[in-house]
């Protein structure tokens, strides 16, 4: 009988609705019988004096002790199973900054540089989908066995989710795992990407889990005495430099440690451009230079760590090829194998007070300690200073890139970078030794002098593989983005600029034809207030009053740099400036003096200028090309046709390259650009 009564009841009772329809059921049967039971709740437990239910005939009449005892089975059962999800639910809902570690990971997670498409654990349970190129950054919950298995199952949580997730474990990492003693135990932060959702009702779980990937980098912290031991002992005992192939042949492993400088491109190869590739330039602790290659799917890994940050290698697999793109030439390089893995410290932006005069008209800056002497003295005149916050890079220059005001030469001080300056250019030239160029690795370097009415910096121009900033001469005003200041050893300050920096860029402001264009950038000069003092461009309405046909001079020149080219006695054009050959590039260039009288009313200067390039074609109203096509009457004819042509010009004490010479021109006045009125 009782067996008979838990078929039945365990159909239809294991919640109240459904021992109602029972009740009611046998009840339209018109059954003698009847029992009053105990009123269940929702949850099982008796709440009245309960109601009727009717036997199937008074023979075979249930017992009401038996029934309190089922009822009390099924209370029991009910409360248990509501305790068990409440555990669950808040083992599932355990927020990230309860977690143990949590606390100290969220202060630290706001200054680590951001990653790109990281995707939370509540997305994913929301979608109930995680893409192949998402990064996760969570950290190790917990560490679990499978049953009957040798797999480990990894519980994780995030600080943006209220869920936690599983993940079984890639069989690459189970040394790893050591109780509280190895690399992967709770705690640890790791990033991952390149996952696969399991959402099917397996291995007697409805919970989702993420399947096992290759991509799992382990993050380490400097400061933990663990990790500090482990990347003494472990990998900062081998560097670039001490790879030897006979050894790599013999099966020697090696670990390196060392600061990822910059994250390359993705690039195409093979014949059929379906080869995809992507290096990561990384510096050892000698300053050596060797670069990882992904293929294919392992650029996921570029994903998961960030320009600046220290990575650990365990075992790459080490390869020589021609990993430069010169032909010829055989690199080693590093290559994720089968066997590696990769361990990374992030990289920490730091930030620095940096002090702002906003009462003084340029804006000088002032030390950090200029405000701490005015607190300790209670200065009053302490009040016009403001504090910004600015960064710190992977090499611990301060990052002037979000600075709000206009810096000058004499703010410049050792150890800032992405400096932006405004100033004339007083001197420019290769940087030679033996009249040979001197390059540092693929680089061309140049020397530049630029000047403010706050003094002078000596900026050394770096190129890939040639002059590419456009003409920029003695006496033109420049925009220069992308500095980085450095002590030279002569007690004087440096700045260095590389092309391929983020940001780096020069504009030559002279040579802009927005400059004349926009009457709210520049104020109108009479030539008569023309100084050689005055640093900043001068703009002059004027009108051509004399120009002589045999003070023009014609002649090839480098498209690149606008320097006169000389033709050697191979018959190739060669360029000076560029010290390179460039027949490919040579195009004809106008030179010329020009008497400008003063367009003002009231004004009767007038000045003989120099000019060449671009502002001589914009003077003549003629391509070179064409002017140098006619004969030479009609040229004459030509020039005495442009008297007193009016122009908005853009004037400058300098000088430029010489036809007959290699040496620069005296300086002079020269028109940097021209403009038709």
């Amino acid at each position: 009988e009782r067996q008979r009564l838990w078929r039945i009841l365990s159909s239809s009772l294991w919640s109240l609705p459904g021992f109602c329809w029972w009740g009611l059921r046998r009840r339209r049967e018109k059954l003698k019988t009847v029992l009053i039971v105990p009123q269940l709740s929702a949850c099982g437990v008796p709440v009245g004096d309960g109601f009727a239910a009717e036997s199937l005939n008074a023979a075979r009449r249930i017992p009401a002790v038996l029934l309190r005892r089922f009822f009390f089975l099924i209370s029991f059962r009910l409360g248990w199973q509501d305790q068990e999800w409440k555990e669950a639910g808040e083992t599932k809902k355990n927020s990230g900054k309860h977690i143990y570690g949590m606390e100290l990971c969220n202060k630290q997670k706001h200054q680590r540089k951001n990653l790109f498409n990281i995707a939370s654990i509540d997305s994913i349970y929301e979608r109930k989908f995680v893409s192949l190129d998402a990064v996760l950054e969570v950290m190790i919950l917990d560490i679990q066995l499978l049953k009957g298995t040798s797999s480990y199952i990894l519980t994780l949580g995030d600080l943006w989710s209220s869920n936690s997730i599983d993940l079984y474990l890639h069989r690459k990492f189970y040394d790893l795992i050591d109780g509280q003693q190895g690399i992967l135990r709770k705690g640890r932060e790791v990033r991952l990407t390149g996952c696969r959702l399991r959402t099917v009702l397996a291995a007697g779980s409805s919970q989702p889990r993420l399947l096992p990937t290759e991509y799992l980098v382990a993050l380490l912290d400097e400061e933990q005495d663990d990790d500090a031991v482990l990347l003494g002992a472990k990998f900062c005992s081998d560097t670039f430099s001490c790879i030897q192939l006979k050894s790599i042949e013999m099966g020697a492993d090696y670990c390196f440690y060392g600061r990822l400088d910059k994250i390359g491109e993705v690039e195409v190869q093979g014949q059929l451009k379906h080869l995809k590739q992507q290096r990561l330039f990384l510096y050892d602790g000698n300053s050596d230079k060797l670069p990882l290659v992904l293929w294919d799917e392992q650029i996921s890994l570029a994903r998961l760590l960030s320009e600046g940050s220290m990575v650990a290698l365990e075992r790459p697999f080490i390869a020589q090829g021609n990993c430069s793109g010169i032909e010829g030439a055989l690199d080693i390089y590093l290559e994720y194998g089968s066997a590696t893995r990769l361990y990374t410290v992030p990289y920490i932006q730091h930030e620095e007070q940096v002090m702002i005069d906003s009462t003084q008209s340029r804006g000088k800056l002032k030390a950090i300690n200029s405000l701490d002497s005015c607190m300790k003295n209670n200065d009053s005149q302490c009040s016009h200073l403001s504090q910004v916050m600015l960064p710190r890079n992977s090499q611990g220059s301060i990052d002037f890139w979000n600075f709000p005001l206009r810096l000058f030469i004499a703010d410049i001080q050792p150890r800032m970078s992405n400096v932006s300056l405004y100033g004339v250019v007083t001197y420019i030239n290769p940087l030679v030794t033996s009249q040979e160029i001197v390059k540092i690795g693929h680089l061309m370097a140049f020397i530049l002098i630029i000047e403010d009415r706050t003094g002078a910096i000596h900026v050394k121009l770096h190129f890939e593989n040639s002059w590419i900033a456009g003409e920029i001469f003695p006496g033109h005003t420049i925009f220069i983005s992308g500095l980085a200041s450095l002590s030279a050893t002569e007690n004087r300050l440096e700045c260095v600029w590389n092309a391929e920096d983020v940001g780096a860029s020069i504009v030559n402001i002279t040579k802009l034809p927005a400059l004349l264009t926009s009457s709210c950038l520049h104020k109108i000069t009479s030539l008569s207030g023309l100084s050689t003092s005055n640093i900043c461009m001068q703009v002059c309405e004027v009108y051509i009053g004399k120009m002589e046909l045999h003070k023009l001079e014609v002649g090839p020149s480098h498209a690149r740099c606008g320097r006169f080219t000389r033709k050697q006695s191979d018959g190739l054009h060669r360029c000076s400036f560029c010290c390179c050959f460039c027949d490919d590039e040579t195009i004809c260039r106008l030179s010329m003096s020009v008497i400008l009288h003063d367009a003002l009313l009231g004004e009767h200067g007038e000045v003989c200028v120099s000019c060449s390039g671009q502002s001589a074609a914009a003077m003549l109203q003629v391509s070179p090309d064409d002017f140098c096509s006619w004969p030479e009457d009609e040229r004459a004819l030509y020039l005495y046709s442009l008297q007193n042509e009016a122009f908005m010009v853009t004037i400058y004490w300098g000088s430029e390259g010489s036809l007959n010479s290699e040496e620069m021109t005296s300086s002079c006045w020269r028109i940097g650009h021209a403009l038709k009125c």
